[in-house]
């Protein structure tokens, strides 16, 4: 088994660029380290690979035969690094997420990003199905909850809810007391088991001191992107997390009669794959994700 790679690769030199004197200014070494590298070789096989014809150097029968096998083997190198730098540059970035951290906040920041890095290719996935990193095609994650089975990560945020409606809900008989919300229809947002309880109507009642909770009736929904819609819809009050409703708050699609807010019980985080950091981008995508979530905490928080 030949041991020494410098060999081979001195020995595939001359025997491209013709001569140990342009092996040596391609590979950058000296002409009499590539003579020394090339005797290893011969004196590993047990072969001749040059002999000096008409005052210069030339590959033996023996030398050009192993020369056609050596050259495949490089070549296929350098194809495989070929490969692999267009595969970093191309698939892009996969950040996956929760379904309505997708749709209403994270995938409504993407466009921020894209501003700063235009040339930068992102791929979102919204599944409430935790992945494996390194395993699956997932370069970072946001998820929420304490609980996590993955290496890397860090905390994001921890984002409030306030109760918001459309604003013809209460056009015509608006809410003249911060109770007054209850009396109307409600929407209410029931997580899988999995995470732990989103804020309910009943923990808003108690926190303004409602005389006594609400009935539980009406619409429940899984996702809280859904029950977001709902609420844009004109169907009823939702518990709205901040982070979700900047758009709808902008162009005047919701409203927040009464700015009363509700923490949730946990944060988002931010996982990542550490080889994903080599990926053009990948540095860049992991402090901006950061920030952004610094900045939504700032956004979410009541005034102080």
């Amino acid at each position: 088994m030949i041991s020494h790679l410098k060999a081979l690769q001195a020995f595939e030199a001359v025997g491209t660029h013709g001569s140990v004197t342009a092996a040596a200014q391609a590979l950058g070494v000296s002409p009499g380290a590539i003579s020394q590298q090339v005797h290893k070789l011969e004196a590993q096989l047990g072969v001749t690979l040059l002999e000096r014809a008409a005052g210069k150097m030339e590959l033996t029968t023996w030398g050009r035969v192993y020369h056609v096998e050596i050259k495949k083997g490089f070549d296929h190198l350098a194809n495989a690094q070929y490969v692999l730098g267009r595969a970093r540059n191309e698939s892009g970035i996969t950040l996956s997420s929760l379904t309505s951290v997708v749709n209403k906040w994270i995938g409504r920041e993407i466009f921020d990003w894209q501003a700063l890095y235009p040339d930068a290719m992102i791929h979102l996935v919204g599944t409430e199905r935790e992945p494996t990193m390194g395993q699956d095609d997932v370069d970072f994650r946001i998820y929420y909850g304490q609980k996590s089975h993955h290496q890397y990560f860090v905390e994001l945020f921890t984002d409030w809810v306030v109760p918001a409606c459309a604003p013809h809900l209460i056009e015509t008989d608006p809410p003249r007391e911060i109770t007054d919300i209850l009396g109307f229809p409600l929407l209410h947002i029931v997580w899988d088991s999995a995470f732990s309880p989103a804020p309910s109507w009943s923990d808003w009642a108690h926190s303004i001191g409602g005389s006594k909770p609400p009935k539980d009736k009406g619409l429940s929904y899984t996702l809280s992107s859904s029950a977001i819609d709902a609420a844009v819809a004109g169907r009823g009050f939702v518990l709205a997390q901040l982070a979700m409703i900047a758009d709808e708050l902008k162009s005047g699609r919701l409203v927040i009669p009464f700015d009363h807010r509700l923490k949730l019980s946990d944060p988002y985080f931010l996982a990542w794959n550490r080889v994903s950091l080599q990926k053009p981008f990948g540095q860049e995508f992991k402090r901006w994700i950061i920030s952004t979530g610094k900045r939504q905490a700032a956004i979410s928080a009541p005034a102080t």
